[in-house]
C-alpha cells in the first residue's frame, strides 16, 4: 500500500546519517525501510489511540534492535547521533499521524541501542 500522507512522503528518513561516514548507506537503506513501513502500517491500520500506536512502533524498534548487528558487521554502530536521529524519526512519525500527545521515550521503549 503506498504512503498518502504527503508530509511523510517528503521526508528525508534518517537524512543526517546518510551525510556521515559513519553510517552504512545499505545498512541505512534498511532503517528507512522500517520507517516507512510502520508509516504503511499506521495507514492501513489506523491505530486508535497511543496505546494502538505504541504497538506498531514497538514493533519497528525491534526491527531496528535487529539492525544493530549489520551495523557492527558493517563497521559501524547506532551510537548516539544515530540513536537520536532514528529516535526523531519516530517522533516525526507519530506527530505526522496526529498523535501529538504521543511520549517519545515510550514510541521507541523496547530499544536495545
Amino acid at each position: 500500500m503506498p504512503i498518502t500522507n504527503q508530509q511523510v512522503k517528503d521526508h528525508a528518513f534518517l537524512g543526517g546519517l546518510y551525510a556521515t561516514e559513519h553510517s552504512p548507506a545499505h545498512v541505512l537503506d534498511k532503517g528507512k525501510a522500517v520507517l516507512l513501513a510502520l508509516c504503511e502500517r499506521i495507514e492501513a491500520e489506523d491505530p486508535a489511540d497511543l496505546d494502538a500506536l505504541y504497538v506498531l512502533t514497538h514493533a519497528a524498534t525491534e526491527e531496528f534492535n535487529e539492525l544493530e548487528e549489520e551495523f557492527h558487521a558493517a563497521g559501524s554502530e547506532i551510537e548516539t547521533i544515530a540513536r537520536e536521529e532514528i529516535a526523531e524519526d519516530f517522533h516525526f512519525v507519530a506527530m505526522a499521524y496526529g498523535f501529538a500527545d504521543a511520549d517519545d521515550e515510550e514510541l521507541i521503549a523496547p530499544r536495545e541501542w
